[in-house]
């Protein structure tokens, strides 16, 4: 084993699997629901308030043996657009990018406006980016913006 401080393995090391990082530590959970992390079956190893040059404190998420599709991903953009996703493979980083938020984001946001047709009927919300920096979206049936601080996720 190399020489890594004792100080330095804050999460332990994955065979295989995905590893999400880079997550500021207040939206963590809301990351854990958006991925569905509580209906995997597989080893999870989530850590939260983890020190980080680039946040301050950071939250990330492993989980051994699974690979997330892409698109599934990339949804966590909407709260955390500075995560990195990484692959692994026997130990080894083999892919590492971040996340880019969709222009649409289907079925995951609760539109905050009671008389949206959304929720008075039985269907997916949709809403499109409107702005990247900031990240905020807006309803696709009723035209209500939202920050993706205050959006409400659904429960997937």
């Amino acid at each position: 084993m190399t020489n890594i401080s004792k100080a330095e393995l804050a999460v332990a090391a994955l065979r295989n699997g995905t590893v999400i990082d880079h997550i500021p530590s207040e939206v963590l959970f809301k990351a854990v629901k958006i991925l569905g992390i509580e209906h995997v079956r597989s080893a999870v190893t989530i850590g939260n308030n983890l020190e980080s040059k680039k946040l301050g404190h950071k939250g990330i998420i492993k989980v051994a043996d699974v690979y997330f599709p892409e698109a599934t991903l990339n949804r966590i953009a909407l709260i955390a657009p500075s995560a990195v996703v990484n692959i692994i493979r026997d130990y080894e980083v083999v892919e590492k990018y971040p996340v880019t938020l969709p222009d649409t984001i289907l079925g995951l946001v609760k539109c905050g406006n009671p008389k949206c047709i959304t929720n008075n009927e039985p269907m997916r919300t949709r809403f499109h980016v409107v702005d990247r920096e900031d990240v905020t979206i807006s309803c696709h049936y009723c035209s209500h913006t939202v920050k993706s601080a205050d959006a409400q996720i659904i429960q997937i």
